[in-house]
């Protein structure tokens, strides 16, 4: 049995891969921003798979400080975390910008991970086999620093997938920094059926359970734990080559930097 914390997991391949992992009796933790859509996943959740260790937890990833908070929550609660699936994500916003300045797509699909992955660092060290998949996409785009600290503004389908590979190339590095934890980005399918696919292109190629599926396979299958730092493409069935700045080491270095910077100067200014 195994703990396992899913982002954005109200709906979506988040939900979907809930499920199926509370079937197979794990703790799962589920995130959402609303609570209450929170509860009523979490209670479907509970009847579908016959399974009482779900529980809900709250934060909108746009917001960092609401990130910083459930990292507190978390690590006053849970004592370890086996598999973190960073699966929240967004396209399509109303808000283009959160209360930082920063586009959305790279505050909520980029930041927030990186924010929530790093607090929670000591409490997957003491998982049993520890594993992060990063929800990656077959969409990326060299990545912005300008754009990334919210100086240049660049299109929704631009921010998005600089924001994907963003998060690859953090995805990469971590592997490298901390081997002793499986990280794996993935492309879950290209056009799920999901609310975020629907919202934003109004069609899908594949259904939601596509994604779902190698999510749950990811995370429970022991054939994964030694494929650290890799990149496993779901529309081609195995393991692929990501961007090729993913592998740029130079670039990965600017972007942890530019990261890093922006962060504690958004810290500074609003959280001391």
């Amino acid at each position: 049995m195994k703990t396992i914390l899913i982002t954005g997991s109200t709906d979506g391949i988040g939900k979907v891969a809930a499920i199926k992992l509370a079937k197979a009796g794990h703790i799962v933790l589920l995130h959402g921003r609303n609570e209450e859509k929170l509860k009523k996943s979490v209670s479907e959740v509970k009847e579908l798979s016959g399974n009482d260790k779900i529980r809900g937890l709250i934060a909108d990833f746009s917001n960092f400080r609401s990130i910083k908070n459930l990292v507190a929550e978390i690590s006053k609660e849970i004592p370890s975390i086996d598999i973190l699936i960073n699966n929240a994500g967004v396209y399509k916003s109303p808000v283009e910008n959160n209360q930082n300045g920063l586009d959305i797509r790279f505050a909520v699909n980029y930041f927030a991970p990186y924010i929530l992955t790093n607090g929670l660092i000591s409490l997957l060290k003491r998982g049993d086999s520890p594993r992060i998949i990063n929800l990656s996409s077959a969409a990326q785009a060299t990545v912005s620093l300008r754009a990334l600290e919210g100086i240049e503004t660049i299109s929704m389908q631009e921010a998005y997938a600089q924001s994907k590979l963003a998060l690859t190339m953090w995805s990469f590095n971590f592997a490298e920094t901390y081997p002793e934890i499986t990280t794996i980005a993935v492309n879950p399918g290209s056009l799920l059926n999901t609310k975020m696919v629907k919202e934003t292109f109004g069609h899908h190629w594949s259904p939601a359970d596509k994604g779902a599926s190698i999510l749950y396979e990811i995370a429970s299958s022991e054939k994964y734990k030694n494929s650290s730092g890799k990149y496993y493409d779901n529309d081609q069935g195995g393991y692929n080559e990501a961007h090729k700045d993913a592998y740029d080491r130079k670039k990965i270095t600017n972007l942890l930097a530019t990261t890093k910077n922006k962060l504690d100067d958004q810290y500074d200014k609003n959280y001391n």
